[in-house]
């Protein structure tokens, strides 16, 4: 079973499962913002999706201090979410010590397995986010070709999956090679950030061309509306992955 800690550090309250390890992470003056890069990273997906109504159905497996989440519910307030986390206390945590909303028509959070959760759902979401680790930072069955596959066969057409991975433990390689081979090719990576974080990306139906001028136009807008600057990651995928023609495809 998971113990759970809280910690408090410079305007900051941080979560642990059993160890120094962080799972989580709010400012407590910003409740809703997100306070940690890779949680930023993986966000970028708005930049691939432009519809400002995007994403309508959204599934986030791993609940962790609730900061994705939270983002969502504020920033896409008519998207229906779902999170799956399986540890109970993991919830308690998040809506004690971190303002995770109860759950509402908006809002529902499923106590499970996320990998279970996936292979026995028959909803289609526009958005799927894997960051689910445990205590020493294993993913399980999450880090699967099979579940990538799931994930695929829940997409809609305008599906996303958006995948954090801790390169700093084991290499992210390997997991890479799994959703390129889940999604015939279509999947990214960003370089790592400071924390070991890696995000990745994979498309399913409606293919992304997307002009950089136009990217860094929709990031200034999000920075308007939300807060969420997403320019210096922009500028980081730029300057490592190749983009033809000045555009990002996938």
């Amino acid at each position: 079973m998971t113990d759970i800690l809280i910690s408090e550090k410079a305007g900051i309250r941080y979560l642990h499962f059993s160890s120094d390890w962080i799972q989580g992470a709010m400012r407590i003056t910003r409740p809703w913002s997100l306070e940690l890069e890779y949680t930023r990273e993986m966000m970028s997906c708005l930049l691939l999706r432009t519809d400002p109504t995007w994403p309508r159905n959204a599934l986030l497996i791993g609940l962790g201090s609730g900061s994705l989440t939270k983002f969502l519910r504020r920033h896409r307030p008519a998207a229906r979410l779902t999170v799956a986390e399986i540890e109970p206390k993991v919830v308690a945590a998040a809506q004690q010590y971190f303002h995770l909303p109860e759950d509402d028509a908006h809002l529902q959070i499923v106590i499970a397995d996320g990998a279970d959760f996936l292979a026995g759902s028959d909803k289609q979401f526009d958005l799927i986010m894997v960051d689910g680790y445990d205590a020493e930072a294993r993913t399980g069955r999450l880090d699967s070709l099979a579940c990538y596959l799931d994930c695929r066969s829940r997409l809609s057409e305008e599906g996303l999956l958006v995948v954090n991975l801790l390169s700093r433990r084991k290499g992210s390689a390997a997991s890479i090679e799994r959703l390129l081979e889940a999604f015939g090719s279509r999947a990214l990576a960003f370089p790592s950030c400071a924390s070991g974080n890696v995000i990745a990306f994979a498309a399913a139906g409606t293919a992304i061309g997307l002009g950089l001028g136009d990217m860094r136009q929709t990031a200034r807008a999000l920075k308007s509306a939300t807060g969420l600057n997403l320019l210096p990651t922009l500028a980081r995928l730029e300057g490592w992955h190749h983009c033809p023609g000045g555009q990002v495809r996938l």
